[in-house]
């Protein structure tokens, strides 16, 4: 292909480089030249104008972009016109995206004037989405590398369907574990698989136990579940752990256990009769991306999912910031005094009481949940934030004037981790830790925070602070930022203590005494505490 600048006289038949202005509108790039055009260009002014012209044994950029996108196709794919020497690929159904990546980096290594680009291979993509673009640079190209390009990447993109399956969905229950986060656990689970059209045929609510899970297994294969998820109330932390051997026990096998993502390190992929099944990690309770995704998406597409493929997810497998692992993005804190939020949850049902709500009882003068919002208030704590929920109206007014933000939990059923994520969205954004309070420990005052806030220091990795009696750990509870995302991702009501044995190194521990433990759960305890309540939760 000739390209430069040449008398406008000359210019007949050439492609027009750059947009030009003429006095009745503009001349766009790329335009054909015409005996009129140049005479438009010669009355603006113009002597030389810089063009393109395809020499012999060219092909021009629209059709070039045209047969390359169409040589790609490996099904499940339409295509836009071509338009300056570009080709748009879209989804023609839902599904997954598979790339043969050796393909594509072959075709971008033939010359550097055509391209491929292409969204992340195993990508899940709705119907009409874009999932790759061919750009030719020039505004031609030879034709024999158009011809090598097409042969290279041909076949190279699909979008494998979606294939609706029946779900057996298998839910093991332990006494910590809320009735409210199970069914939030299946809502999350049928919109992840509403995409594919696949639906939930039958659950199984069951003992953690070895035996109860392998019987589920084939209660579910015998309702006609074409396909098994394993959610189990206490994580799957070995290759022996219940759920794996409750597989086998069925007469399924384990294909692999453990991943290269995070979240969703520890996910569960079997078999079973001829079944897949995936034992999901804890993170797969939240709608937040994870690891989990990545199998069942593809999995749902009939894309086989093998050890390999597993441990070769760890390349971009880093889905949230950890303290072990910070990004670049992290700022350099300054030495200022650090900006702690204080987030007093006070969103609980008070189920152990029998009807009344302990926060509303009253002990030395004030409510229960007041102490705690006072005592945070009085601490070196730059803002105070209460999240309610059960009687959220009373809840807030018995917080007292001290408590700076009040934020509702409309999902407080699902126990404490739905509270730390209210809680953390409502805390001032500039915020450097957040220390995380119970509204039921009256004895909690404010020197005792200010000791933990004085205990950390992101400078000496203390990101972590944790109040202990007698060396036992207790709350309250300190965090960096850098844990925010981490805690967002919780489920039900455990807290986050596997995230502070994930990241001992972190740790500081604040000795404060029996307030790190004080326990206000029932009527006998309130009473000892020399509390007064009544069945409507007010003061006697």
């Amino acid at each position: 292909m000739e390209f430069g600048p040449v008398a406008v006289g000359e210019a007949e038949g050439a492609l027009l480089a750059h947009s030009a202005k003429v006095e009745d509108g503009t001349l766009k790039k790329g335009r054909r030249l015409t005996a009129a055009d140049l005479d438009r260009l010669a009355a603006a002014g113009f002597t030389t104008v810089t063009v393109a012209r395809l020499a012999d044994g060219d092909i021009g950029e629209d059709p070039a972009a045209d047969r390359i996108a169409r040589a790609a196709d490996g099904g499940g794919v339409t295509f836009d016109t071509p338009f300056t020497g570009r080709v748009n690929l879209y989804a023609a159904h839902s599904g997954v995206l598979v790339i043969d990546r050796a393909a594509i980096d072959a075709m971008n290594r033939i010359d550097p004037s055509i391209t491929i680009a292409t969204l992340p291979a195993f990508a899940a993509v709705s119907e009409g989405r874009m999932v790759a673009t061919v750009k030719i640079i020039p505004y031609g190209v030879p034709s024999r590398l158009c011809a090598e390009a097409a042969a290279v990447v041909s076949g190279a993109i699909e979008v494998r369907p979606y294939r609706a399956r029946t779900v057996g969905l298998v839910a093991t229950m332990l006494d910590h574990l809320k009735p409210a986060t199970m069914d939030k656990t299946r809502r999350v689970l049928e919109q992840r698989l509403a995409p594919s059209g696949s639906s939930i045929v039958g659950e199984c609510r069951i003992p953690h136990t070895i035996e109860a899970v392998a019987g589920a297994l084939h209660e579910l294969k015998r309702q006609g579940a074409d396909f098994l998820i394993l959610f189990g109330a206490s994580a799957v932390v070995d290759r022996k752990d219940i759920l794996p051997r409750g597989i086998e026990a069925a007469g399924g096998r384990v294909v692999h256990f453990g991943m290269p993502v995070d979240p969703g390190n520890l996910l569960l992929l079997g078999e079973f009769d001829g079944v897949p099944v995936i034992g999901a990690p804890g993170c797969a309770r939240s709608p937040k991306e994870n690891g989990f995704d990545w199998v069942l998406n593809r999995l749902l597409a009939d894309v086989p999912v093998g050890p390999g493929d597993i441990t070769g997810l760890g390349v971009g497998g880093l889905l949230m910031e950890i303290a072990t692992r910070p990004q670049p993005r992290e700022t350099i804190r300054t030495a200022r005094a650090p900006a702690v939020a204080a987030l007093v949850l006070a969103a609980g049902r008070s189920s152990r009481m029998g009807g009344p709500n302990k926060l509303l009882a009253h002990l030395d003068g004030k409510p229960l949940v007041r102490h705690v919002v006072d005592a945070a208030a009085a601490s070196k704590a730059k803002s105070v934030t209460v999240v309610t929920g059960h009687m959220a109206d009373q809840v807030g007014e018995a917080a007292g004037p001290r408590a700076g933000r009040t934020v509702y939990n409309p999902d407080f059923a699902e126990g404490m981790a739905s509270s730390i994520r209210y809680g953390l969205q409502a805390i001032p954004e500039t915020s450097d830790a957040v220390l995380v309070l119970l509204a039921d420990m009256p004895r909690i005052d404010a020197t005792m925070i200010d000791q933990m806030i004085d205990a950390y220091d992101p400078s000496a990795n203390r990101l972590i602070v944790t109040a202990t009696a007698d060396g036992r750990r207790g709350n309250p509870v300190l965090w960096d930022r850098r844990f925010f995302d981490a805690l967002k991702s919780l489920s039900g009501d455990v807290g986050a203590r596997h995230l502070i044995a994930d990241n001992a190194g972190f740790v500081a521990t604040v000795e404060i005494g029996a307030a790190a433990r004080i326990d206000l759960d029932t009527p006998e305890a309130l009473r000892a505490a020399g509390a007064r309540l009544t069945a409507g939760g007010d003061e006697e």
